[in-house]
């Protein structure tokens, strides 16, 4: 007996289509015919809008991996017919978008409205390159989703017993989540590819969970207890020589994974709706920032104790110079920031308050450096395109700096530097702010040999996720495993979202100037002569002028006290760079030539201009990415230092009744070297 034909493959599609579109008229008619809504009702329609764009995109994977070859008989207009297949499934996404953003406007969903995104019409470029490279792009790009799931499923985070441990609290935001408690085991049903799991707890309850909550679970070595264990987290790096993953154990990437893990509600609504792509995530490197002082520039720029904590160890004396000692280190390198390309643009939901690069040293395990910040610039004509200021100079802030100077004396052979590309952005429904990565990397900086990688320009494709998450994709709608022609990858390359930076040799001088600094520490060039000048008067006083280097008495410097809080307030530093040039064009060339007098003018305008300003009442507290507060600190800035100018010293704006400050605290004059410095745990 011959068996049942298998009906066509597009025709079965096109039924399937036509479910699908009497679901969401039936879905648009239920919405318009019960008029006001209870906010039950809403949520479920809101829920359903939901699936049925996920089963809508399965469909829009299926009929773009279809090809003639796939049907039984010759089938007429086959291209034509496909078309308008397509087209119908847009319309009936646009269609549900715009009926979930009409109920998100009314903020009817309890942890805010998710949004719309929509496609940028100024990336021109993009849209040329797609109509090059013609109707395979699109197969190829859904034949990557495809190949994308497979790995999934067959990954090992996805072990058989489909047992996972959750590593965090999640609370259902929607009518069919399913609540749970870090630490709870869940049993997983079913893997949907856009990242909301089906799942069962051991009450037999079932519902839909974000997978970012879950690790798998190991009944034999898994440490599940209420507070929690330090998890081994993945890094990946796909810049250098292959891919490297290692684990992760330090507790700080722990207690980074739990703030994370607290944003992902308002992430996961923002993916779903398309208002971001699904690689973005909250900044990593941003959480660590947030945690304290610990990798902050004010930190590392403290002298470090030896292990026997008797000595400083990288703050000694060269009594043959009379000054510091200079302090070679394993890396010491200048990196210039270039641009970055084909950035994904938000959806008009989300206002952009800034876009920039958090950098900092990286052995693939942990963060070993100061996190350094350089703000980027934009065009509208081109929004995805960010560009830095190599050399800033004059009344440009440091803050744009894109020449970075880099330190560390790490023996690590995987040392590298981390990129984490993000934008801090305000909900315009909601207000909330929050900060993304866009997307990350890591470059190492020695082979496999033990040799540095060359001095030269580096194009540095991005990954989606965070640096603990293995092949995420920035967008996968521009998957970078190409597939067809030689010409049709690398018109797929270029369409990735990739950062280029340069490495550049150092000259003898910059080589001089450098290891003058501690011996780990990024920062910006412009700023580095402040930061040298800093660190000769912390060596004059305490090498060379401590009655007893036993001593470890509170000494008495305003300058050695604060200048470690000015690094937290580039505005502050900008206004000392500046009133420092004017002061140093008025000197002779044989001044210039004295140590001891240039240390002297510099104490001076440091006691004039920043002094006062750290501790005035009318300078509002600094506050990332707000520009009303820059701007409103700038002004303050800028008339303080023109009255301090024509007063010829800031003693006249110290006793006026019109400067109003903080009280005044012992901490303001005294530098407690033992409460500050760094101490070795190695």
């Amino acid at each position: 007996m011959l068996g049942r034909r298998p009906r066509d493959p597009l025709q079965a599609l096109r039924r399937r289509s036509q479910e699908l579109k009497q679901q969401v008229d039936s879905l648009l008619s239920e919405s318009r015919l019960q008029g006001a809504l209870e906010p039950n009702k809403r949520r479920d329609i809101f829920q359903r809008c939901i699936q049925l764009k996920q089963a809508i995109d399965e469909n829009k994977n299926t009929l773009q991996k279809l090809s003639k070859a796939d049907e039984p008989a010759p089938v007429g207009n086959y291209n034509q017919r496909k078309e308008e297949e397509q087209n119908l499934l847009d319309k009936l996404t646009h269609q549900l978008q715009e009926l979930a953003v009409a109920i998100s406007r009314e903020n009817i969903t309890e942890h805010g409205a998710p949004t719309e995104r929509t496609d940028d019409d100024d990336s021109s470029e993009e849209d040329d390159e797609e109509e090059e490279s013609g109707e395979s792009c699109g197969e190829e790009e859904e034949s990557e989703e495809g190949e994308e799931e497979k790995q999934e499923s067959e990954s090992p985070r996805h072990a058989p017993s489909k047992e996972y441990i959750a590593v965090g609290d999640f609370t259902a935001q929607q009518v069919g989540d399913l609540t749970f408690k870090k630490g709870e085991i869940l049993l997983i049903i079913e893997k949907n590819p856009d990242g909301w799991w089906i799942a069962r707890n051991a009450q037999g309850n079932e519902g839909l969970i974000p997978r970012t909550y879950l690790e798998p679970y190991n009944k034999e070595g898994q440490e599940s207890s209420e507070e929690g264990s330090e998890e081994d987290v993945e890094v990946v790096d796909e810049t250098a020589d292959g891919t490297e993953v290692k684990q992760r154990t330090d507790s700080h990437w722990s207690a980074v994974r739990k703030a994370v893990s607290e944003q992902i509600n308002t992430v996961d609504v923002l993916t779903t709706m398309g208002a971001i792509p699904s690689g973005f995530r909250p900044a990593t490197l941003f959480q660590l920032l947030e945690e304290g002082n610990q990798f902050h520039a004010s930190y590392f720029l403290q002298p470090e104790l030896t292990p026997s904590q008797l000595a400083f160890r990288d703050l000694m004396w060269d009594a043959k110079a009379g000054t510091i000692r200079s302090s070679p280190s394993r890396v010491s390198l200048i990196l210039t920031l270039w641009s970055c390309k084909m950035i994904p643009f938000p959806g008009m939901s989300i206002q952009v308050l800034s876009r920039h690069v958090r950098l900092c040293l990286f052995d693939g395990s942990k963060v070993l450096s100061n996190i350094h910040t350089v703000r980027a610039t934009w065009q509208p004509k081109k929004p995805k395109t960010w560009t830095f200021s190599p050399q800033v100079t004059g009344i440009l802030p440091c803050l744009l700096d894109g020449d970075c100077f880099i330190r560390s004396n790490s023996s690590s052979p995987d040392l590298g530097i981390l990129f984490e590309l993000g934008i801090s952005y305000i909900r315009n429904p909601t207000g909330e702010r929050g900060e993304l990565s866009c997307g990350w990397v890591f470059l190492k900086l020695f082979d496999a040999s033990g040799v540095p990688i060359p001095a030269k320009t580096y194009e540095l494709f991005l990954n989606g996720g965070t640096p603990y998450e293995k092949g995420i994709e920035v967008d996968p709608s521009v998957s970078r495993r190409a597939h067809g022609s030689v010409f049709h990858q690398m018109m797929t390359m270029r369409r990735q979202p990739q950062l280029l930076v340069k490495l550049r040799s150092l000259s003898r001088r910059s080589r001089n100037v450098l290891s003058l600094l501690p011996e780990t520490l990024i920062g910006s060039m412009c700023t580095i002569h402040l930061l040298i000048f800093y660190r000769q008067v912390l060596g004059d006083v305490l090498l060379k002028d401590r009655m007893s280097l036993q001593s470890a008495d509170l000494i008495s410097h305003p300058m050695l006290a604060t200048f470690p809080k000015l690094l937290e307030q580039p505005d502050v530093v900008d206004a000392l760079r500046s009133s420092w040039a004017e002061k140093e064009s008025t000197l002779k060339r044989s001044e210039k030539r004295d140590r001891e007098l240039l240390k002297a003018a510099f104490l001076l305008v440091y006691h004039d201009c920043v002094f006062p300003l750290l501790h005035s009442t009318l300078l509002p507290p600094f506050r990332w990415a707000e520009e009303e507060t820059e701007a409103a600190r700038w002004r303050i800035i800028t008339d303080f230092l023109k009255q301090s100018q024509d007063s010829e010293g800031a003693l006249q704006a110290l006793l006026s009744p019109d400067g109003v400050h903080e009280p005044f605290d012992l901490s303001e004059q005294t530098y407690d070297f033992l409460g500050e410095i760094r101490k070795n745990v190695a």
